[in-house]
């Protein structure tokens, strides 16, 4: 837990209030509980949930510090969805919408929304049937989900609307990137991660069909 402080989550997520950190330590100690038993993150990466998925999931508050309206796809444990969520209860009027179809984890998701009176909401559909029921978000994101091209096609009804994508991904992002340009254009800013080596943060905007 070394790396449990407000000065890491500061570094990664920008200026965050210790009410804000004091809260996510009481989220990962939730967090671990439930992990054990439905099985929220793979059991390899439980051991250091703070440094591999809260602030692997902050970071994008400093990315984008003035968004109010976010959409998480695929939220699963929630990261980056509950996350951010925590970190938008800073900013005026923002809220994220939390897109999960399994009835398990869409329940955690609720409990800690409900737990904590987070800005968020679940949509607990798949992702492909919840466009409509999610209007105009500012930022999509996602995270450990799937390659960026099959992204692109889950989210472009908000990302040709004027959306911009933050996506984390791994070392083999630029084939990825390389893939989806047969059948997108898009403008592309890649943000070095934080907490991994050989991650980055893609941020995606502009978004139309070749």
């Amino acid at each position: 837990m070394s790396s449990c402080s407000l000065g890491s989550l500061q570094e990664a997520a920008g200026p965050v209030s210790r009410e804000t950190f004091d809260r996510l330590v009481a989220f990962e100690e939730m967090f671990q509980k439930w992990n054990r038993s439905i099985n929220l993150v793979a059991q390899s990466t439980a051991g250091d949930v703070w440094q591999r998925h809260i602030l692997d999931s902050a970071q994008l508050a400093r990315i984008e510090p003035n968004a109010t309206r976010w959409v998480d796809i695929g939220s699963g444990g929630g990261f980056p969805g509950l996350v951010m969520a925590f970190l938008l209860g800073e900013r005026d009027g923002a809220s994220i919408d939390l897109v999960e179809s399994n009835r398990k984890k869409a329940s955690f998701l609720q409990t800690v929304i409900g737990q904590f009176n987070l800005p968020a909401r679940v949509v607990a559909r798949r992702i492909e049937d919840s466009h409509a029921l999610v209007s105009a978000p500012q930022i999509v994101t996602a995270r450990a989900l799937a390659s960026l091209s099959t992204l692109l096609d889950l989210s472009a009804p908000w990302l040709i609307s004027g959306g911009r994508g933050l996506f984390h991904k791994g070392r083999d992002y630029r084939a990825e990137v390389q893939e989806s340009v047969n059948r997108w254009t898009f403008d592309l800013v890649e943000h070095p991660s934080v907490t991994d080596p050989h991650g980055v943060i893609l941020e995606l905007s502009d978004l139309r069909p070749v």
